[in-house]
């Protein structure tokens, strides 16, 4: 090891990078034979599998499948199981009639607040089998409880089970449990299973609307084998637009709980391809390894002293399993790393082993790697989408080829970082070089203390630097070895988050991959700047870049394993009577060439009155189709009632085919003095700034979406302004334009597969009315009055 301390202490590193990634979660896979009183992950996935055997989003024929299977799965565990079903608007305007699945496990304290275990059973319309999302979550529960039933458990608390539908439309069954069913306030903690992907480790993430304090020491009380979490990822989560079932507790029952959701292999996500075998056996493991322990520590802890005065930073760690302190504990943590650090300036200056012209060479270094690594980066990633056009196919921003790109745009960054660090080593400016990085990491946690706190825990690799500082200082040529061991936790904290950003936020964040890379080898210093031949190491660094690249570009194409997304509808215009055949493909393939011959290069028209897209994309190109006998919806007014200035209308919206989606517009913004639908008052529905208002103070010309379960008709009761006549425009949707009779669609090859988040194989009617066309109609007012005095009606 004295004679080859680089080979060594590389050895080590490579190890250590094997280690944090092989640890985070278990990698034994339980089989049948696993004890009864245990969770065993090939009994889960055989739910998967009967889960998963075709889409079954809400009003497909696999959703009752579904929905029939978990409820024997209940009954085979001895629980009486209820579904509630219900109409529900939740806050994004979207709408449906959700059916819950709902069992209970009494305890023994009927006073107590119970433990809710919660997940979904629909899958994301048009075409994803949702094995993963959140086909997962069911199995995991179900096989949880077995487990748990099998030691013939006396809990103190009542365990609710909660599987709820319609998630992937709009949170709505979740919005109708928390609404309106009895036993969610009763409910104290919730333990919600999801995925965003079909595989990796599974984050553990709370939601709170207090602080956290008491939430983390239960938690950690649980004794979990393989947390993974950390106080930064909940930040950002918080700040990302994707809520869960959870996030509906949160903000309508002021209830506690825990995310436990996956976000590997994104480019599964909402797709064709989220089926059972392509989830990662080893993640559902860790789903389960969090479930049991959990279970049987709240079943009996008293989940009404969980609110706490007191927020934690916490991160998972090897051996401890999580670390935590309070939020009290982050600005004297950096006021006292601050001074250490002064104090080891004098002893260095005393000891003539810092310099101040090394220090500035290394700030100098420092962010010049930072900007060539993150500019190349930036730069390359936009060379490659134009190299690559199907990438932007792929909305999300993950590709399939993804996480080569993201080894290679690391391997590139440290090769930058040897390259320009190598000009600077000499025999004593180690600590010199160093003292600019402990700097930067200094100023990092500074900011997060002001703006970040969750991420405040970055202090902790500070603290570990100056003690390489001070061995630098002591010793001319330190334990390389030790310097690794003192480099340890740089490695565990930043190296996920290197692998993570890019997955769960798509590869557009390449650039911050590289930049965290950079000042990871920044901490790594005192380990590099002893090795000799640094050139030797960016070469063999570069030749592993490229032979990245080189292994992407190979898998850059689509084929059976990675098909591409495309898409195809119908478009039928009622009111101009015309049709479009329209797309949201950039780059036609041999499944939409065809109806694109004469493509309509202006589709501004189009997109302008046409259902949005989760990620706001449009048709890209659009053509003459044939017309077909598709009839519109019936739009009836009911009741037109003046009050004063204020008209009261009641209007019945009758589709008239078999639909899955209706979507309702106004052609202009407008706002309404109250809307209800169904019966249920949206009035209390808020953007998620609490600046708009989806139906009185609105920002756009989107009014809701309805997800209809055959032909479900629509009741509107609207007050508007008595001079305000709203032209509205529906978007009758149905996803059977492969099965339609009226079309003859050939099937996509096996490298294909249904664009996601965006509506797809889909027939659309468009229609229009307002109020004033509607009193043309005969026979469609029931009642026309004017009164001069508000009623009591």
């Amino acid at each position: 090891m004295k004679k080859y301390p680089a080979f060594f202490s590389t050895l080590l590193i490579l190890l250590s990078i094997w280690y944090i990634f092989y640890s985070s979660k278990p990698q034994s896979i339980t089989a049948y034979d696993t004890p009864l009183t245990e969770f065993s992950t090939m009994r889960a996935l055989d739910h998967v599998k009967q889960l998963a055997k075709a889409p079954h989003y809400l009003g497909s024929t696999a959703h009752t499948d579904v929905q029939s299977y978990i409820i024997s799965e209940l009954d085979k565990l001895g629980l009486k199981t209820e579904t509630q079903t219900g109409f529900s608007i939740y806050k994004s305007g979207d709408m449906s009639t959700p059916e819950n699945i709902i069992a209970q496990i009494k305890g023994t304290d009927s006073s107590a607040k119970a433990l809710l275990l919660l997940t979904h059973y629909d899958s994301a319309t048009h075409s994803s089998y949702g094995a993963s999302d959140a086909g997962s979550g069911v199995a995991t529960i179900l096989e949880g409880l077995r487990a748990y039933l099998a030691t013939n458990p006396q809990p103190k608390n009542n365990i609710i089970i909660c599987f709820t539908d319609a998630e992937e439309i709009g949170l709505n069954g979740a919005d109708l449990f928390v609404k309106k069913h009895p036993w969610a306030k009763d409910i104290g903690l919730v333990l919600n299973f999801e995925a965003r992907g079909s595989g990796g480790n599974s984050f553990m993430l709370m939601e709170t609307n207090g602080k956290n304090g008491n939430l983390i020491n239960e938690f950690s009380k649980a004794s979990v084998q393989y947390p993974v979490t950390n106080s930064l990822a909940y930040s950002i989560y918080k700040m990302l637009p994707n809520d869960t079932d959870l996030t509906v507790f949160r903000e309508q029952g002021d209830i506690e709980g825990f995310n436990f959701a996956f976000i590997d292999d994104h480019f599964d996500y909402h797709t064709a391809n989220d089926t059972w075998q392509n989830l990662d056996l080893s993640t559902l493991q860790h789903q389960g390894s969090y479930l049991l322990p959990l279970l049987r520590h709240f079943a009996t802890t008293d989940l009404s002293k969980l609110k706490s005065d007191k927020d934690y930073i916490y991160f998972n760690a090897p051996i401890v399993k999580l670390v935590s302190y309070p939020f009290s504990w982050i600005h004297t943590l950096w006021i006292l790393a601050v001074i250490i650090f002064i104090l080891l300036l004098f002893y260095g200056r005393i000891n003539y082993r810092l310099g101040i012209k090394d220090g500035l060479k290394g700030s100098a270094a420092l962010l010049l790697c930072i900007l060539l690594a993150g500019g190349l980066t930036y730069g390359g990633w936009e060379l490659l989408k134009v190299i690559y056009p199907a990438y932007n196919e792929i909305q999300h921003g993950f590709t399939y080829n993804g996480y080569n790109y993201i080894i290679a745009f690391t391997l590139l960054s440290a090769t930058i970082c040897f390259k320009i660090f190598g000009y600077l080593y000499k025999e004593r400016n180690q600590a010199s070089l160093l003292v600019p990085v402990l700097i930067f990491w200094i100023f990092i946690s500074i900011l997060c203390a002001f703006y970040l706190e969750g991420a405040s825990y970055f202090i902790w690799l500070v603290y570990f630097g100056l003690i390489q500082l001070f061995v630098l200082i002591r010793q001319k040529k330190p334990n390389s070895l030790l310097m690794v061991v003192l480099s340890f936790p740089a490695l565990y904290v930043l190296l996920p988050f290197i692998a993570s950003f890019p997955v769960a936020l798509g590869l557009k964040m390449l650039p911050v991959a590289s930049v965290l890379t950079v000042l990871l080898f920044a901490l790594l210093l005192p380990v590099f700047a002893f090795y000799k031949n640094q050139s030797w190491y960016s070469i063999v660094l570069l030749i592993g870049a490229v032979g990245f690249f080189i292994i992407a570009h190979n898998a850059s194409d689509f084929n059976e394993e990675r098909q591409k997304p495309n898409s195809l509808v119908y478009v039928l215009d009622h009111d101009e009577n015309k049709a479009n055949w329209a797309t949201y493909d950039h780059i036609l393939d041999a499944y939409t060439l065809p109806y694109f011959s004469n493509e309509n290069k202006d589709n501004t028209t189009l997109n302008k009155t046409i259902i949005t897209s989760k990620y706001g994309i449009g048709f890209s190109k659009s053509s003459e189709a044939p017309l077909k006998n598709i009839p519109a919806a019936t739009v009836q007014l009911l009741k037109d009632t003046l009050v004063n200035d204020i008209r009261r209308l009641r209007l019945h919206i009758i589709p008239n085919r078999e639909i899955n989606r209706l979507d309702v517009y106004t052609q202009k913004v407008i706002n309404f003095n109250s809307l209800a639908v169904n019966g249920e008052n949206a009035l209390e529905l808020k953007h998620k700034n609490e600046t708009y208002h989806i139906f009185t103070k609105r920002w756009n010309k989107k009014l809701f979406s309805y997800y209809v379960k055959g032909n479900e008709p629509l009741v509107l009761d609207i007050e508007i302004d008595s001079n305000t006549d709203p032209n509205f425009i529906l978007f009758e949707s149905s996803y059977d334009l492969l099965q339609h009779p009226e079309f003859e669609i050939a099937a996509r090859t096996p490298a294909m597969m249904p664009k996601p988040f965006v509506l797809n194989d889909a027939v659309i009617v468009k229609s229009s009315f307002n109020f004033e066309l509607l009193k043309k109609v005969n026979d469609s007012i029931v009642e026309i009055e004017t009164e001069d005095t508000p009623t009591n009606e």
